[in-house]
Order: C-alpha cells, then structure tokens, then sequence
C-alpha cells in the first residue's frame, strides 16, 4: 500500500530568503524559496553541507527570523518558537540523571501535561522501538541507537501534529541506523503526523520520505522536488531493488547538476 498524503498544506515557505551577517560581509543561505507540505507528509531535505539546510528547519521552528518571505504553519504565520513541535536533533541530549522513560516523560513535565495520564503512553513508545525493560535504565547505561531511540519517543509523547529532525541518525553506525530508521518509518505510520527531516544520506531520505527535496549549493533555492512513490512499510531489503535504485540515481544525478558530484565521463 503506497503511503496516503492528506490533501490540505500545513507548511508554507512563501519566498523565504535568510541572509547573516559575518565579518567578511552578508551571507545570504536561503534565497526566494517557496514550497508547500502536506498534512501528514514526510518531506527529507537533502543538500550539499552548509547549503542552508538547518537554517530552513531553524526557520520553520520559529528560532531563526527570516530576513524576507514567511514560514506558515496550519494556516498561522510562524513569528516565535513553535513549542508544540516535537525536535529531534543529531545528539539525543537526554539528561544524565533521569532514566529512559523520565526522560521520556520530560516532555509531559515540561508542558505541565498529567504525568500519571501520560506515563502508559511513555511506555508504549517505548516498547514500539524495541526498548522494553529498559524503561529504567540511565542514558550511559544505553547505547547511542537506544539514546536516540528515547528521544525519538520523548519528541512523539505529546503527539505533536509536526516532527522536526535535523540529522537525527547521523551519528549512528550503518547498522544502528537502519535498525532506527526501521523504527522511525513504524512510529511515523502509527501517528501520521507531519515530518520534515534533515539529513545527508540520500539512501535514508528515499527509505523513509514521501517526497524528497534537493537544495542547492548556498544560498539554498529548490534544485528538484522528487516523489518517493515506494509501497509502506519500507524494509532494508528494498534498498536493492531497482526502484529503490533509480530514485537515489536520480537524486544523486541532480547532485551532479549541480556540480556538487563530479559528471559521469
């Protein structure tokens, strides 16, 4: 069954340009960028390093201000933090002292949800990314998949209506990162909720999104806009099929239009 887009757009980037100023002059790393996503989409943005990428997340969190155009979420323009978000970043940043699921359940404590209401939640995340029994286990005492396992868990408690990643897997090895993002797929299909994932991998935006974008080298403007049409759930397996195949082919070939890879001879 191939994944279902909801009709109706949550996100806008309308003419979206975000300039910095460093003291060798203005840097501009977003220039008239203007893109639409779908309730309960999954976006991967892919682009060449510094591209403007993070900025475009930053942007869309409501942590950075655009220097032209306007981020809209749900019909609503973004002017501050969007704190009913859920984020997660390349380090899973959980905190020492508390175990995996107070960790977890920081996210109710934060938001003055009810503990007691959210705890079985807490733990049925938990359990769906393969960490039952170890609901009691310090951060140190897990393995870095499992850390960002936990955080992954801690950004969907309160089942946010938008999931911002921005490497999240990045730091993982090649094992521990398919088995996460075997993981991610799964917690993403129970919940539906709208993702926009930054990453590097080209093979893990095809894996996980409906749809990819490419960016372009700074400042960051839309090179290509490619439709991931692969039946769900995805499994590691169909990586070596030939639509699998041909859709990191054509990625990497807009790459290659854009001179961050070298052209075929």
């Amino acid at each position: 069954m191939s994944s279902a887009v909801e009709t109706r757009t949550f996100i806008e980037f309308k003419d979206l340009e975000k300039s910095f100023t460093t003291r060798g002059g203005t840097v501009t790393a977003i220039e008239s960028l203007s893109l639409s996503v779908q309730e309960g989409e999954f976006l991967a943005v892919v682009g060449p390093s510094g591209c403007g990428k993070s900025t475009l997340l930053m942007a869309l969190a409501g942590l950075t201000t655009p220097t032209s155009g306007e981020v809209v979420v749900g019909g609503e323009r973004v002017d501050g933090p969007m704190t009913q978000a859920g984020v997660v970043f390349q380090s899973a940043e959980l905190l020492s002292w508390r175990t995996a699921l107070e960790n977890v359940l920081l996210q109710a404590e934060v938001r003055k949800l009810d503990l007691p209401e959210n705890r079985p939640r807490a733990q049925q995340l938990l359990e769906d990314v393969g960490l039952r029994g170890f609901e009691n286990h310090y951060p140190d005492e897990l393995s870095g998949g499992m850390q960002q396992r936990v955080a992954l868990c801690r950004a969907l408690l309160h089942d946010p209506s938008m999931i911002l990643m921005d490497e999240p897997l990045g730091a993982l090895d090649a094992i521990t990162r398919d088995q996460v993002q075997g993981d991610l797929q799964n917690l993403w299909m129970k919940s539906r909720c709208t993702v926009l994932l930054i990453t590097h991998s080209i093979e893990e935006a095809v894996f996980l999104a409906d749809r990819v974008i490419v960016l372009s080298p700074r400042p960051a403007t839309i090179a290509a806009d490619i439709t991931i049409d692969l039946p769900r759930p995805r499994h590691v397996a169909d990586r070596g099929t030939p639509e699998f195949t041909n859709l990191v082919n054509e990625i990497r070939h807009e790459f290659s239009r854009l001179g961050v890879f070298e052209q075929d001879e």
